[in-house]
C-alpha cells in the first residue's frame, strides 16, 4: 500500500487524540463515484472500561452502526480510504486535521483550526473518573 505512513501517521494521531482527551469524531467523505454508502462516522464508545469507537455507516436509505474496539476500528475505517472515500478528518480540540487523497492517489496531512472547543463528553468523562 503506498500510503502505509501517512495512514499510520493519521491513525496514530487519532490514538494520541483519544489518550490525550482531545478527541472529538472522526468522519470520512467526499466518495469516489456514487455508492451506496454516503458518509462514515466514528464516535467514542466505552467499551469494557476502555475507549472504543462506535462507526455509523450511513448509506442512502439507512445506517449502520457497529462498536469496534480502537484496533478493530482503525483496520475497518482503513478499508474505506480511497474504497470509495478520499477524505477523512480528525476531529480535536487542538486542530481539525485533514487526510486526502488526490486524484495521483497520494495521500496528504494538513491541519486546520478546532471545529470543537471540547473533547466527546465520553472521552471527558472516562479520563475524569480514572
Amino acid at each position: 500500500m503506498p500510503n502505509t505512513s501517512t495512514y499510520n501517521t493519521f491513525f496514530n494521531l487519532l490514538k494520541d487524540s483519544i489518550n490525550n482527551a482531545t478527541f472529538s469524531k472522526l468522519t470520512l467523505a467526499k466518495t469516489i463515484g456514487n455508492p451506496d454508502l454516503r458518509n462514515v462516522y466514528a464516535r467514542p464508545i466505552l467499551i469494557e472500561d476502555k475507549i472504543g469507537l462506535s462507526i455509523t455507516l450511513k448509506l442512502q436509505e439507512e445506517e449502520q452502526v457497529n462498536d469496534y474496539n480502537l484496533d478493530e476500528a482503525i483496520f475497518i475505517l482503513t478499508g474505506y480510504i480511497n474504497n470509495p472515500f478520499l477524505s477523512a478528518i480528525l476531529f480535536t480540540n487542538d486542530a481539525d486535521i485533514f487526510m486526502k487523497i488526490n486524484k495521483k492517489k497520494v495521500a496528504t496531512i494538513s491541519e486546520q483550526t478546532p471545529t470543537f472547543k471540547n473533547a466527546h463528553t465520553v472521552i471527558v468523562d472516562f479520563y475524569a473518573n480514572k
